[in-house]
């Protein structure tokens, strides 16, 4: 399955912007479920300065600068991407029980779960909190296997909490989604990972898009795609599996991966600073178009 992806976001600001430095990681990653054949980035007004590196999480970064006054700025990433949607076929040969993946990450002998180890560690975003781990261990019984038990605890949070577009932000602390058991795809994923790394299992931040099909007889808006986000989980000997607590599916052929870290704070699609602009308003549109 192919796509072709646009993924534009604008800034409208009140007063003249004199100067802004920015990171985007927009460009989708090459890994196991995917192939990205290629990206373009188109900046308005044209970038001063622009250069491209991969960062800790191998995650691909632009870095641009606008040195001369704007009030719109308008950053547009297109991209091919191809999803290689039988790279979890043999996940169940892959499974074990989540204790031996606990004690195995608790204890890395090897370069692999040395670094998978770095994902038990509690985040900005995933405080280690008991009544979190208490949620987390009905999913995982003692006597569990890891895949089975991911997916129960993804059910469980499709199933209880309630998706709400207006009830958090981006500074609404993990107790407050909990309590409340409301707020958005983000907060879900940050859920999860926070259960996950109570119980010491590695579990990281997946930043991406989802296509969306719109109603029957009716034709798809352009832009109606969305930015989306879920956790993925790591399985000795096999890698990263993802899930996808919003939808309560493992993503296959309607997910595309644009960067991973610990939380949202080291994937942010679009960040910088602006000298000047005074009050501004967020656009953003995604399409996703079936390529084949």
């Amino acid at each position: 399955m192919k796509y072709k992806i646009k993924h534009s976001t604008t800034y409208h600001y009140a007063d003249f912007v004199s100067l802004c430095q920015n990171q985007a990681r927009l460009t989708p990653k090459t890994d196991r479920g995917q192939i990205c054949h290629s990206s373009r980035i188109e900046i308005v007004p044209s970038a001063s300065y622009l250069q491209q590196f991969t960062d800790y999480f191998n995650n691909n970064v632009t870095v641009f600068e606008i040195a001369i006054q704007h009030k719109i700025l308008k950053v547009t990433m297109i991209s091919e991407v191809e999803l290689l949607v039988g790279a979890n076929n043999n996940l169940n040969g892959a499974d074990m029980p989540w204790k031996k993946v606990r004690d195995l990450l608790a204890f890395p002998n090897t370069p692999e779960l040395l670094k998978a180890a770095e994902f038990v560690l509690p985040s900005q975003f995933t405080p280690l909190e008991k009544g979190i781990k208490d949620y987390a261990l009905v999913s995982f019984t003692p006597e569990a296997n890891l895949i089975y038990a991911c997916k129960h605890l993804m059910a469980r949070i499709f199933h209880e909490f309630y998706y709400d577009p207006g009830f958090t932000t981006i500074s609404t602390p993990l107790s407050v989604v909990f309590a409340q058991k409301r707020g958005v795809c983000q907060d879900f994923a940050h859920f999860a990972l926070a259960c996950l790394r109570c119980i010491g299992l590695a579990g990281r931040y997946v930043s991406g898009y989802i296509e969306t099909m719109p109603p029957e007889g009716e034709e798809k808006l352009e832009g109606a795609d969305a930015t989306h986000a879920w956790f993925a989980v790591f399985f000795p000997e096999f890698g990263w599996v993802d899930f996808d607590p919003t939808n309560n599916v493992l993503p296959s052929d309607q997910h595309i991966t644009l960067a991973v870290g610990r939380d949202f704070s080291d994937v942010t699609p679009l960040k910088g600073v602006v000298f000047g602009g005074g009050a501004q308003q967020l656009d953003v549109a995604v399409d996703m178009i079936r390529l084949e």
